[in-house]
């Protein structure tokens, strides 16, 4: 199956080109990380990965299609990983400090997406922004972005949210 994967988002997403290798695995960082968020606190909720494919689709140009199969992947890939540096390396030597800062933006949007703040969670956070070099200012100042725009949508029942 992790090959049907692969090779979907091979033809896909990246095309097949040599040069397309770094952007695919990028991608995967990027995913896998979002995707550790979901899954440190052991409930994965729908919003949480619903938020995660808004989140690619937004940030790669993918379609729906295309960042489901992307979150499946980093699905595979984080439940194979021994740590987070395989990703956090590649994060700090491809990002800029303005796509470390959404990176970490994004990653405070999928722990707000359950309405369910976990500790294990802001501490994973907390340590990917240590290991991109994030400056703490920029960590706060990422996490309240993201929980004021979480504040400002409507639930689905017409309630503010958190």
């Amino acid at each position: 199956m992790i090959e049907r994967i692969r090779a979907f988002f091979r033809d896909q997403v990246l095309g097949a080109g040599p040069a397309a290798a770094p952007a695919d695995a990028l991608r995967r960082a990027t995913a896998a990380l979002l995707v550790e968020v979901m899954v440190i606190d052991h409930v994965v909720d729908d919003a949480e990965a619903r938020r995660i494919r808004e989140l690619l689709a937004r940030r790669f140009h993918l379609t729906d299609a295309q960042a489901a199969e992307l979150l499946e992947l980093a699905r595979l890939e984080a439940a194979e990983a021994t740590s987070l540096y395989q990703f956090t390396a590649l994060v700090n030597d491809h990002f800029p400090p303005p796509d470390k800062y959404e990176l970490v933006c994004s990653l405070w949007e999928v722990a707000y997406a359950d309405d369910c703040l976990d500790k294990h969670e802001e501490a994973l956070i907390r340590h990917v922004a240590e290991l991109i070099h994030l400056p703490h200012g920029g960590f706060v100042q990422a996490r309240n972005e993201a929980r004021d725009r979480r504040r400002a949508k409507p639930a689905p029942n017409g309630h503010r949210e958190l």
